[in-house]
């Protein structure tokens, strides 16, 4: 079997939610204090941990070597994956959990996060089912009027619809504000006629709920070009009834794509109203303003936004079981004699120097995405829950800022990163009967999903970096630097302050020169957006990290070398240590190629790349 789940327990998780961040403070929110606890977080996550090795493990094999196939015009999936959905859903770990209703048992979105690292590491491919239904109800539950609630998220919540979005379409990718699909007035003013053709939508099809509720994005007639002028609509594959029966609703799969990876996923392209009996629902009142502009982009940013969180984490999951599985093959994989001891015995290549320096490597980048994504989290529970508005406020301006490098440090990274684990391997990584040659295929996708990460990008330097005129983001990088003031002195991390303070410098210079380029020379911006999320990222992950590893350090000093636990705490000062001194300073390098602005890229004429 060449999938493999290989975490070996939740450690990371556990002192992520119980000792590094101020989690009390979600819990003892009135809809959360009756029933968890941040004490009983290893508990909860010991069944979520089994039935990821025991249950949904085997699933993503079958996912791999049984790809999704059109037949007759309906998706067919692997056979485990609609009994695994069904089993999830009645569980508790699936859809339920986006209920905001008065009494409803929902997790902290910090502990859901935990339990969908395990899940999706365990089968990424089947992992997205849930995400996008999670994604489409919640989208519902904020924007949709009372009885399109009481119509579809019940059965969404349960698992006995599924739920999609549908933006892209042949002749408009990225730049969704180019879409053609049309939406046509019918005699009830929020219902309307749907046309248009829609693809690379995953989950766009399966067999194994009894309808899809795809969220599709259209123009209405008068609408204005661009994104402003598109409205959304709940276009489900089966027109639902009164009564509560369901009718043909004119949607066909016309396509399954034939991918890299993610072979278990059904990436469709489908048609709407190919024989004009295609209708939707408006979510929201009002298909256009008098200006022509449409809600539907502003209110699809929930779940586009709510998904780019959620790519960067799958795009985590995959990196983590990789290099959980190449700690374990080099354990036991014997080949070689020791650099310093050539003749000695032949040794497992987990003593090899550069094996060594891979681990670290995989071990510091995996857990600087996860304390990124974790933070980000906890934030999303402050915005959601927290009963001071300023409190609220102040965490979704945290959400905003680290959304792009959430989605795309992860996903960016952990290509290469996934090719260094093949590395590891040596020959028997490239052959797909071992496991990181099927994670490296199925992780390539979240890079390019929820926007590119250029797109990304641009969302940093065009909207974050300018929020609030500039404030937001200068408390985000603010707050780095009182952190450094505070710490800089630790004795036991003396240089890797001193080269977080360097980094903050080289920081200021990129900062100071996107200003400089937005008067002087626009067309800079993008050609290096890329490089700055990745400096922004960079710096981030070092102030996480470096905060862990004060966390550390001070159970290092109660504990003892005889604690059980102690070598975990070595090892996350040893990450802080190794990822300050081995990543950090690229941020100045950086910021040496940006202030530089080199111009090759907008000189070199176009015929040029025809030799």
């Amino acid at each position: 079997m060449a999938g493999n789940f290989a975490y070996l327990n939740t450690r990371d998780l556990e002192f992520i939610i119980q000792e590094w961040l101020p989690t009390e403070k979600v819990f003892n929110y009135d809809r959360y204090k009756e029933y968890y606890s941040k004490d009983d977080v290893k508990t909860f996550l010991a069944p979520v941990l089994k039935m990821a090795k025991e249950v949904i493990e085997p699933t993503n094999d079958d996912g791999d070597k049984n790809p999704a196939r059109l037949v007759d015009g309906k998706a067919v999936l692997p056979k485990s994956f609609g009994p695994l959905y069904k089993m999830i859903q009645s569980e508790g770990w699936g859809t339920s959990n986006i209920d905001r209703s008065e009494g409803a048992l929902v997790m902290p979105h910090i502990l859901q996060a935990a339990v969908n690292e395990l899940i999706t590491a365990a089968n990424p491919v089947f992992y997205t089912y849930i995400m996008l239904a999670n994604g489409a109800g919640d989208l519902i539950q904020t924007f949709a009027d009372e009885d399109l609630k009481e119509m579809f998220l019940p059965k969404m919540m349960d698992g006995t619809w599924a739920g999609t979005m549908c933006l892209t379409e042949p002749s408009a990718g990225s730049d969704v504000g180019d879409i053609l699909s049309k939406a046509y007035p019918t005699d009830d003013p929020r219902i309307f006629k749907i046309k248009g053709n829609k693809i690379f939508i995953t989950g766009g099809d399966n067999d194994f709920t009894e309808n899809i509720i795809h969220l599709f994005l259209a123009r209405v007639e008068g609408a204005r070009p661009g994104t402003s002028g598109i409205s959304l609509f709940i276009v489900p594959k089966y027109w639902v009834n009164a009564d509560g029966s369901l009718e043909d609703n004119d949607v066909v799969t016309t396509a399954l794509e034939h991918k890299l990876g993610q072979h278990g996923s059904a990436t469709a392209a489908l048609a709407f109203g190919e024989n004009n009996n295609c209708r939707g629902w408006l979510i929201g009142r009002n298909p256009l303003d008098n200006g022509g502009r449409g809600e539907g982009m502003a209110q699809m940013f929930q779940m586009m936004n709510l998904a780019r969180m959620e790519t960067g984490h799958m795009a985590l999951a995959c990196v983590a079981n990789a290099f959980y599985n190449v700690r374990d093959y080099t354990r036991e994989r014997v080949q070689g004699r020791p650099f310093t001891n050539p003749r000695g015995e032949r040794v497992a290549i987990i003593n090899h120097e550069d094996i060594r320096r891979t681990l670290i490597m995989g071990k510091a980048y995996t857990e600087a995405f996860r304390a990124m994504l974790m933070k980000a989290l906890f934030h999303f529970d402050i915005r959601q829950d927290d009963p001071d508005p300023a409190e609220r406020q102040r965490a979704r301006y945290y959400v905003d800022i680290v959304t792009p490098l959430c989605k795309a440090f992860p996903s960016d990274e952990g290509w290469w990163l996934c090719g260094e684990a093949i590395q590891a391997y040596g020959g028997y990584g490239y052959c797909e009967e071992y496991p990181v040659a099927q994670i490296a295929r199925d992780m390539k996708i979240y890079s390019i999903w929820e926007g590119t990460n250029y797109i990304q990008s641009l969302d940093l330097v065009g909207r974050k970096m300018g929020l609030e005129n500039g404030q937001v983001f200068a408390d985000f990088i603010q707050e780095i630097r009182d952190f450094y003031a505070a710490h800089k002195n630790t004795v036991e991390l003396k240089k890797e302050f001193n080269n977080l303070g360097t980094a903050l410098q080289a920081f200021d210079e990129i900062v100071q020169i996107l200003q400089d380029w937005r008067s002087n020379n626009p067309a800079l911006i993008p050609t290096y957006s890329r490089r700055v999320l990745t400096a922004t990222s960079e710096l981030h992950a070092s102030h996480l990290l470096l905060d862990q590893a004060l966390v550390a350090l001070k159970k290092i000093n109660e504990l003892g070398k005889d604690h059980y636990d102690y070598n975990f705490y070595i090892g996350k000062v040893a990450v802080a240590r190794w990822f300050l001194r081995n990543v950090t300073p690229h941020i100045v390098y950086l910021a040496n190629v940006i202030v530089d602005a080199d111009t090759s890229a907008l000189d070199i004429p176009l015929e040029s790349f025809n030799f």
